[in-house]
């Protein structure tokens, strides 16, 4: 357990330090001085100067950071970053960004040609499939499935009605023994994580249009192993699918809030930096392809984050870039340093708030 904390933790700093070290590439590459480079926040624990750069290691392990001339303070010179033309700035700021999906592109990859990627498969594809499944993929709300308490993301095992069990491994498998006991009380055994229990529902016998009996969309998913030429493609297809759901989850979330819908208690569930932890703990436990597949994807939700046009983040900083353009100079410095850091003390707070909740939730 205690090995497990470590590993994630360590890895959570590395993955900030890519993060960092996006931008860094960006600066030298384009020719503006880094003035330091540093692990954790300060105060400084160990530093050392190597060429024109500090590199340090510093003593709060909240992540890392890249100090750039000019940066803090407009500098109109060949070398500061203010002193750099508006794209190469723009570039500078989203190499951090590009990082976050370079390291899921690069895990993702790994997974497709060591462990397999779950992929939806039709149900008379049989070969070259790893541990096939039957996954809930939809919930209709106040339908069976939903008063009975499942979610996306489940998989149905098996199911059982007056001691007949059927192992489920195909949808059309459910199809039929749902449409053959509509109207009486059936048993999914459904497995969530770790977990493993049975749920009690009736199938409606008149469903409403397009719900179904149970009221779930289903989908037939499996692990596709893929040889080592063709794993990075499919790392980056994979991060482009996940980048791409997330921003259409995202929408249908605002959407239902603009229209008063409630939401689901596990979408307005915010964890900070002790439940990632702990999510991740739990994953590293079941292996080290779920555990990588978790990593991809914070990093996934890290890029989308940063790049929200929140002052304080990296899309708070193409913003400021944005309205120079328009201005066609700068928002005095003073300014935007003042916006900066109110919005970093917003989220500040939050993260303190959420960590308080991820504690609580722990004892």
């Amino acid at each position: 357990m205690i090995i497990s904390i470590l590993i994630t933790f360590f890895s959570l700093i590395f993955l900030v330090s890519l993060h960092e070290f996006g931008h860094f590439i960006f600066a030298k590459k384009f020719g503006v001085k880094v003035e330091e480079f540093g692990i954790g926040i300060p105060p400084r624990i160990f530093g050392k100067k190597i060429g024109e750069t500090i590199y340090s290691l510093n003593f709060l392990p909240l992540g890392a950071f890249v100090k750039l001339y000019g940066e803090e303070k407009e500098i109109k010179e060949p070398r500061s970053f203010t002193g750099k033309p508006i794209w190469q700035r723009v570039l500078i700021v989203l190499g951090g960004v590009i990082s976050f999906w370079i390291i899921a592109a690069v895990l993702l990859s790994v997974i497709a040609g060591v462990w397999g990627l779950p992929t939806a498969v039709e149900d008379k594809a049989n070969h070259t499939l790893i541990n096939p499944k039957v996954q809930i993929i939809a919930v209709v709300t106040d339908s069976p499935a939903q008063i009975a308490g499942l979610k996306t993301g489940d998989t149905i095992k098996e199911l059982t009605i007056n001691n007949q069990q059927l192992t489920i491994t195909k949808v059309k498998e459910v199809q039929g023994f749902v449409d053959l006991y509509k109207g009486q009380k059936i048993t999914l055994t459904i497995e969530r994580g770790k977990e493993i229990f049975d749920v009690k529902l009736i199938p409606r016998v008149s469903p409403p249009s397009k719900e179904g009996a149970m009221g779930v969309g289903l989908a037939r998913v499996a692990l596709k192993l893929y040889p080592w030429y063709q794993a990075p493609i499919q790392g980056v297809l994979a991060t482009k699918r996940i980048t791409f759901s997330i921003i259409f989850t995202l929408g249908e979330i605002i959407s239902k809030v603009i229209r008063g819908i409630p939401l689901p208690s596990e979408l307005v569930e915010l964890r900070g930096p002790v439940g990632i932890g702990e999510i991740a703990v739990q994953a590293l436990e079941r292996g080290i392809n779920d555990y990588l597949w978790l990593i991809a994807m914070i990093s996934i939700f890290l890029a989308l984050f940063n790049i929200l046009p929140i002052p304080a983040l990296d899309g708070g900083k193409l913003l400021f870039l944005g309205i120079e353009v328009i201005r066609k100079k700068p928002i005095p410095q003073k300014i935007e340093q003042n916006i900066n850091t109110f919005f970093f003390a917003l989220l500040f707070l939050l993260m303190i708030f959420v960590t308080i909740k991820d504690i609580t939730r722990l004892f």
